[in-house]
């Protein structure tokens, strides 16, 4: 899911940095002191799922749980990503700098996209409805990043056409896998922490004035 250093044109890689400082930005207002330990271990976990990477041409693929930090953190899954991606990128040397904005648009879009389609339905009193919710939003969220790697590379040149198919082909896999993760961990807390799926908690103003 990673695009390499070198790869991208360089208006792929404004638009991308644009649109990942925005998602920042707006993501770093909802964290609440309350809202830290929670986006810290996130950051945590998906820093270590993202290790195991299988190479495809320019890309990688490589289990996320982006769909599962979109659920839990809304908007804080963009600086939650930025800061797993900056360390991988620093210390292993995956991906790329001048790539990083683009690829935490791409797993963080799609996964605060979904997450607020399908979040209501993780805390309805059917069991069913709950799973249903984040196996949608966990092989849905690597569905719309993989179709977003794919766009960018198109995007650079016709060189990277057959490359941007591969990474859409190859990643097919890592959906319904991501899928029956992101269930299972919805069931899992459902069942023992349901207060971590109510999703982000919301800043509240300053209480009336006596």
């Amino acid at each position: 899911m990673h695009i390499s250093e070198g790869v991208l044109s360089a208006p792929v890689i404004l638009g991308g940095a644009a649109l990942a400082l925005a998602g920042t930005a707006r993501g770093l207002k909802g964290v609440t002191a309350e809202e830290l330990p929670r986006a810290s271990l996130l950051a945590a976990v998906f820093f270590t799922a993202s290790l195991i990477h299988v190479r495809v041409g320019p890309a990688a693929t490589h289990l996320v749980l982006s769909g599962l930090i979109g659920l839990m953190l809304g908007w804080a899954a963009f600086p939650v990503i930025l800061i797993g991606l900056l360390l991988q990128g620093l210390l292993f040397q995956y991906g790329g700098l001048s790539t990083l904005g683009v690829n935490t648009f791409n797993m963080a879009g799609p996964a605060v996209l979904l997450g607020a389609l399908l979040r209501r339905g993780l805390s309805g009193p059917g069991p069913k409805t709950a799973a249903v919710c984040g196996l949608v939003c966990g092989g849905g969220s690597i569905l719309l990043s993989a179709l977003l790697v794919a766009l960018c590379l198109y995007l650079s040149g016709d060189q990277f056409a057959v490359f941007s198919l591969a990474v859409v082909g190859a990643n097919l896999p890592i959906v319904v896998i991501e899928a029956l993760v992101t269930m299972f961990c919805v069931q899992f807390l459902r069942q023992v922490r349901p207060g971590l799926l109510k999703g982000p908690a919301v800043k509240s103003g300053p209480g009336p004035r006596s």
